[in-house]
């Protein structure tokens, strides 16, 4: 595959990247049922054990079930000597979902606006 990503800063800010080229790509189809993915999302408002302090995100394991390749690890995972292997999130892999339900969302809203301008001009 050759190069996959790489981290790239400059004087005032640090990139993560992961490759994108479309060549790289194979059968590409338009995401669909985006809305109804995002819906199944839960997002919480929670604290951390180790200091207290509270953030809004996901639960990695509630998460994996709607958008798997955001999530490494497995749930309640842990190593041979019974420690905990903690599951991670890649919240970056979201934005296509969020994306794609966003483009939902409006095309609905403009087809909605339309059929308002219709029904209000038949009533006039």
């Amino acid at each position: 595959n050759g190069i996959v990503g790489g981290i790239t800063t400059n004087g005032s800010s640090t990139s993560y990247l992961t490759s994108s080229d479309y060549r790289l790509k194979e059968d590409v189809q338009p995401m669909v049922g985006a809305s109804d993915r995002l819906m199944a999302l839960k997002p919480v408002n929670f604290a951390w054990k180790v200091d207290g302090s509270r953030v809004d995100g996901f639960l990695a394991h509630e998460a994996q079930e709607i958008v798997p390749e955001a999530v490494t690890g497995s749930k309640d995972a842990v190593d041979d000597e019974g420690n905990p292997q903690y599951q991670g999130i890649d919240q970056s892999k979201l934005v296509p979902l969020l994306t794609a339900a966003l483009q939902e969302a409006l095309t609905l809203i403009d087809q909605l606006e339309a059929r308002v301008a219709q029904l209000e001009g038949a009533s006039a």
